[in-house]
């Protein structure tokens, strides 16, 4: 009963906002072709899907994030697990990550451009970048918060410290270390559309830049609507992985 309250709340809540976009559109406060109305949106949508050009939009975007959010993670984690477990190295390090973190991947692109040229790479790079950091951060507080005592029975014993890394340090930190990457899936997920309108010719970012582009406000909010499904999708894609990891180690 309270998920289908959960469902029908969330259900009422979009229908009243496509009232309104609706009511806004009738209006006319702007011409159709720079407000456009939920129907228009509808019809450019089935434009794109009829053409075949909409799979090759979201396949391309999706395999960029994946590959830049898979080696921020593939990096990130053990190098949080190290530095999370090496208090005095991680004192000498997180000055400068705490230098290097507040700058935005958009920053480095004209760095990464010419680095790296134009296409896929430097798309990958920006979100790499955007991904990496709270998930190092996240990893590093989660270990560096384990409680003692946890590390003061594995010890007593007899466990060695990769049975302590592995069966007590990981499983007490990964609660905390899914809010990092859960943060970063966010993070990518906006760096990966900005890196997309900046740098390559495929993919939502250059649909909605291009679209913008040609006036086709309809297509503009079609990647809009794209972007944040697929940006919830894989949001709840993330939950359930972190939640059957929680089952096999006994946290939930």
């Amino acid at each position: 009963m309270k998920q289908l309250r959960a469902i029908l709340a969330t259900a009422a809540t979009f229908l009243l906002l496509l009232g309104l976009w609706q009511w806004v559109a009738v209006l006319n406060i702007y011409p159709e072709y720079l407000f456009p109305s939920p129907l228009a949106v509808v019809q450019g949508f089935s434009e794109l899907f009829s053409s075949g050009d909409l799979w090759p939009y979201v396949g391309i975007s999706l395999l960029r994030f994946a590959a830049g959010y898979a080696a921020a993670a593939l990096l990130a984690l053990p190098l949080g697990l190290f530095f999370g477990r090496c208090a005095p190295l991680w004192g000498a390090i997180d000055p400068l990550v705490q230098v290097l973190r507040p700058i935005s991947p958009i920053a480095w692109f004209p760095l990464v451009s010419l680095w790296f040229g134009i296409g896929n790479l430097p798309a990958i790079v920006i979100i790499f970048l955007a991904a990496f950091y709270p998930i190092l951060l996240a990893t590093v507080a989660a270990v560096r918060n384990v409680p003692p005592l946890y590390l003061k029975v594995a010890e007593n014993f007899g466990a060695s410290r990769r049975k302590t890394l592995w069966e007590v340090i990981v499983p007490a930190a990964f609660p905390q270390i899914t809010v990092g990457l859960h943060i970063a899936i966010g993070s990518a997920w906006v760096f990966l559309v900005a890196g997309e309108m900046l740098g390559v010719r495929s993919g939502l970012g250059y649909l909605i830049i291009d679209s913008r582009n040609n006036l086709r406000t309809d297509l503009v909010l079609v990647g809009i609507i794209l972007i944040g499904l697929l940006g919830l999708l894989i949001d709840r894609l993330m939950g359930l992985g972190e939640r059957w990891v929680k089952r096999q180690w006994g946290v939930a």
